[in-house]
């Protein structure tokens, strides 16, 4: 019986490369089909890059009959491959890809063309991976919907009328159609684990510091995490071990080693669960907002009893100034956002508008002004108000201040011997386009849940736990710096308890929906459910 290549999850592809039974190139043209088929109804892809992908994959296979060749019927030389080489990755388009482009999701940067690659690719060229192309993303990552690209929405692959969280969207969105098996994002207020969990995949923020942020576009420099996307906890720890560590050119990268133990976490779902019992897991009450979807609200609290039942200990705790994160990080990161698009003056990236008369102010006005989409001019303006002279003190020292006082909730309930904090992803599922977007307020509410852990740079995961009303929930877990193993542990011991489930491994309900070339784009989704909105305002009563 011929395999759905496509199908199978990461550490299956890498099993079936060492066997001989497939090789990189025909898992990297299975996925290059599907991703180019349906990108059309999706537009997770703002760049496929085929040529560069088969070159990848032809080096891969090499490389891996090469390795056949050493030690003992070829063991040995298998072994010393990373359990990523010959799989097909996809990048958020921020990630500095040496020659190719890096737009951020912003006309500002069209046409830049990076001059090296970032420290993640480096990494990932050295074990093997293949890269697919560029994932779509909210402009300059600032966003929670992915309706903020410069170059169009993403519809999530479960109901195209939808979105896939942001600003990651694209990266969710290609793992959970299965285009590829992993992609990297970023979060700096949880656009990892917000796109996962409504598309229903597996996201992790590493701990701040943990990968290097060198040759990814800057938001917001004290907040932004690189991290991994995957189908399930195995394949995301993976990618993890692939890409942290030290990096001296990222003055902000811990030399903290990474744990080889990531690429063995338990395969067998008994085992895996096991591992629970006797762990104590913190329910913080500040993380069921008011107006959350109490649909979600159950499949969280079932969560939490598959949990109990195997023998964790859950407890109720209370992080009290939760409630001033949403507040903090939209001064703290606007702020820093504004410092760090100062660079964009139409002189050394990308757009460039020059008027007549030499006027260097009124060019970098005019290339701003129409290189920058309005959620980004928002948030300029945001920033630079609250850095601005006789509002510093005002705004922004005192949402560092009141960082701290966050930071010091987390540290007082791990202290307290709490080894994970369980909590909701996202208040809601996902939300239907243009639902949020006349409302920033709401739109920002969308990550109440997610920003506090980017706050205190901490590691948080999301991973799926159910579905509501057809559409998935994500169960988010919180741990102390540096405990990622710990986080994988206890989202593969989840993913085991809840093996049997009727919604796990379930794929996406509008993939085959997906494949219509001729149908309508997000865009025009979009567009089309703008009308029917502002139809039913001006309607009769």
């Amino acid at each position: 019986m011929a395999i759905d290549l496509t199908s199978l999850l990461a550490h299956e592809m890498a099993a079936l490369l060492r066997s001989g039974s497939t090789s990189s190139r025909a898992l990297t043209e299975a996925h290059l089909a599907v991703a180019e088929r349906q990108n059309h109804a999706l537009n997770a892809w703002l760049l496929i890059d085929r040529e560069g992908a088969l070159r990848q994959a032809d080096a891969a296979d090499a490389r891996i009959a090469a390795a056949r060749r050493d030690g003992l019927d070829g063991v040995a030389g298998l072994a010393a491959l990373h359990p990523l080489h010959g799989i097909p990755v996809g990048l958020k388009d921020l990630i500095s890809v040496e020659g190719g482009q890096c737009t951020a999701g912003s006309r500002i940067l069209a046409g830049y063309r990076a001059p090296y690659d970032a420290h993640i690719v480096e990494r990932l060229r050295a074990v093997g991976a293949v890269f697919l192309g560029k994932t779509n993303m909210d402009e300059f990552a600032m966003g929670s919907s992915n309706e903020y690209s410069a170059y169009g929405p993403v519809s999530n692959p479960w109901d195209l009328d939808t979105v896939p969280g942001g600003s990651s969207g694209g990266s969710a969105a290609a793992v959970a159609a299965h285009h590829v098996p992993l992609s990297l994002g970023t979060d700096t207020g949880g656009s990892i684990r917000q796109p996962a969990a409504l598309c229903g995949i597996v996201g992790m923020k590493p701990t701040y510091g943990r990968v290097s942020r060198y040759g990814i576009v800057a938001f917001a420099s004290s907040l932004d995490q690189i991290g991994p996307f995957a189908r399930d906890a195995r394949d995301a720890a993976a990618l993890l071990h692939a890409v942290a560590g030290r990096d001296a050119r990222d003055s902000t990268s811990a030399p903290v080693s990474v744990p080889d133990e990531l690429l063995h976490l338990a395969a067998s779902d008994d085992e895996a669960a096991s591992w629970l019992r006797g762990k104590r897991f913190g329910l913080p009450r500040e993380y069921f907002v008011a107006g959350m979807d109490p649909d979600v609200e159950r499949r969280i609290r079932e969560g939490v009893a598959f949990l109990e039942d195997a023998g964790a200990r859950v407890e109720d705790v209370s992080l009290p100034h939760t409630d001033y994160g949403l507040a903090t990080y939209y001064i703290v990161a606007p702020a820093e956002a504004s410092a760090n698009l100062a660079r964009y003056d139409g002189v050394r990236y990308g757009l460039s508008r020059r008027l007549e008369g030499g006027d260097f102010i009124a060019d970098y006005l005019a290339t701003r002004g129409e290189g920058f989409g309005a959620e980004v001019k928002r948030r300029i303006m945001l920033g630079t108000y609250a850095l601005s002279a006789g509002y510093y003190d005002a705004f922004y020292l005192k949402a560092q201040k009141v960082r701290t006082l966050i930071k010091r909730d987390f540290d007082e309930v791990f202290a307290s011997g709490i080894d994970a904090l369980v909590a909701p992803t996202s208040p809601s599922v996902a939300f239907r386009f243009g639902a949020r977007t006349a409302d920033p307020v709401a739109m920002y509410l969308s990550d109440a849940c997610t920003l506090p852990v980017n706050m205190a740079g901490l590691p948080g995961i999301s991973i799926p736990c159910g579905l509501s009303e057809g559409l998935p929930v994500g169960l988010q877990l919180i741990g102390p710096a540096w405990s990622e193993l710990m986080l994988f542990r206890a989202a593969r011991a989840f993913e085991g308890l809840t093996a049997a489930a009727s919604w796990s491994g379930m794929p996406p309900t509008h993939l085959a929906a997906s494949n219509d070339g001729a149908g309508p784009t997000p865009a025009d989704r979009a567009a089309a459910l703008a009308t029917l909105a502002a139809a039913a305002l001006v309607a009769p009563r």
